[in-house]
């Protein structure tokens, strides 16, 4: 089956990417509780490229098909589930990377490295990490996992705190994060 890839997120409602974001038709992996059986051979490294073997998955398909199988247990430990197997798979920083960002009325959406749509809100908190000089901004996608924004990304909502009053500090569906270091 070909993919089409969804419009860039600019030319998109607040409304086209919610209904975006309510079509996934994402596995039930809270339901799913297999028991862990090996290690996947795969891992994903910190700037989001996927790998088995130490050979790159370089079709978009098979990663996405992939991610939407990706768990974060409340260890830290990552594992690819289904109905009958848990294989563990390594992850260097975030599973994904958050490579565009919106904002829309009272809401920020972004987009991954995979495609998916995925609005910042209570659900969907974003959080600051490192240090006031090298900051690292993570958004909550599903099942324990996060998104780093990229660079271009983190400057597109540094640019859109500042214009909405300069203390660095974003809101999203009533909910207000810091991009911040605590």
């Amino acid at each position: 089956m070909p993919y089409d890839p969804p419009p860039e997120l600019a030319g998109l409602s607040l409304a086209q990417i919610a209904e975006q974001v309510a079509a996934r038709n994402l596995p039930p992996l809270d339901t799913w509780d297999p028991p862990e059986t090996e290690h996947s051979g795969m891992r994903i490294t910190a700037d989001g490229r996927w790998f088995h073997r130490d050979s790159p998955i370089t079709r978009p398909a098979m990663v996405r098909a992939f991610a939407s199988l990706l768990r974060r247990e409340d260890d830290g430990r990552y594992f690819l589930v289904t109905p009958h197997h848990k294989q563990a798979i390594d992850v260097e920083d975030a599973a994904f990377i958050a490579v565009d960002c919106k904002a829309d009325g009272d809401a920020l959406a972004f987009r991954l490295n995979t495609d998916e749509l995925v609005l910042a809100g209570p659900h969907n908190p974003l959080r600051a990490q490192g240090d006031a000089d090298t900051p690292a901004i993570y958004l909550s996608v599903r099942h324990g996992c996060e998104a780093r924004l990229d660079r271009s990304t983190w400057l597109q909502l540094a640019d859109i705190a500042l214009a909405d009053g300069g203390d660095l500090s974003v809101g999203s569906q009533g909910a207000t994060f810091a991009l911040r270091p605590a």
